[in-house]
């Protein structure tokens, strides 16, 4: 069965993350970032908001995901009012695939996912010393718009980072 592609950049593809793609995904984040999820934290994303949570493969192999969802809630970029927003749980790509747009592609896809489902922002958190993390967010539009203290397990805070979505 042909995959469905949404994006591409160089050899790699991205396409939506599908029930097999999982344990590839939790190996990513366990290979690659310090907080972990439950597996069927994952699962239950994937069956809950399918759209943004995305896959990164080249030759057949996941090198990267995006795993969003939709929310409704205070808004990150407005004084006063909810709003419908997207949130990046987690996004991850292999090191040595690192430095060559996937993690951008896979960004720029989910957004449009949640755009596509009414969400008028992103927002996510990432650790105040992911200086790497932070850069790519910024090239992206984000901006802080809080601190969270002791956010993560071994106490670093985090920021807090959104963008509008184009409708």
């Amino acid at each position: 069965m042909q995959k469905s592609v949404v994006a591409r950049v160089g050899d790699y593809q991205v396409r939506q993350c599908e029930r097999e793609d999982i344990p590839g995904v939790i190996q990513i984040n366990e290979d690659t970032l310090p907080e972990h999820y439950s597996d069927f934290f994952y699962y239950e994303i994937l069956t809950e908001f399918p759209e943004p949570f995305l896959v990164a493969e080249l030759e057949g192999k996941v090198v990267g995901y995006v795993m969003g969802r939709i929310e409704y809630g205070f808004s990150h970029l407005r004084r006063l009012g909810l709003s419908r927003k997207g949130h990046i749980v987690s996004v991850a790509v292999k090191e040595e695939h690192r430095g060559k747009g996937v993690g951008t592609q896979l960004l720029k896809a989910s957004q449009a996912a949640m755009a596509a489902k009414g969400a008028t922002e992103c927002y996510l958190e990432v650790r105040v010393s992911n200086n790497e993390a932070i850069l790519l967010y910024q090239k992206l539009g984000y901006k802080t718009s809080g601190r969270l203290e002791g956010y993560y397990k071994d106490g670093e805070a985090a920021l807090v980072m959104a963008v509008p979505l184009a409708q």
